[in-house]
């Protein structure tokens, strides 16, 4: 029983890791949230000197909470306009319509 919750825990705290990483915010409070549930039944179940990893895998889960609060907390994500492109586009577009203009003028 103690094995099969430190592989989960295991599982979710990778999982924990990667979406701190990637851009989901706090979506990834769910796989921290499943690895700490895990981790309380498995420090639980464990003897005082198995209790090594469920230790470790607590520090890393909470260091991963804590990036993704400060994450939510502190960084805005904002979308800028690109003025270089915008302005790329109308002039693609002028010249589309020139060369249009250019055919029907030689038919």
């Amino acid at each position: 029983m103690r094995k099969i919750f430190l592989i989960l825990s295991y599982i979710f705290t990778v999982l924990s890791i990667v979406f701190t990483a990637l851009p989901f915010d706090t979506l990834a409070f769910i796989p921290i949230g499943l690895a700490t549930i895990c981790l309380v039944i498995t420090f639980i179940k464990s003897d005082v000197n198995f209790r090594v990893w469920p230790k470790r895998l607590f520090i890393v889960t909470y260091l991963c909470a804590a990036v993704v609060v400060v994450k939510t907390a502190f960084f805005k994500d904002e979308v800028a306009v690109d003025q270089q492109f915008e302005q790329q586009k109308i002039e693609t577009k002028q010249e589309a319509k020139q060369e249009l203009e250019e055919l029907e003028g030689l038919e």
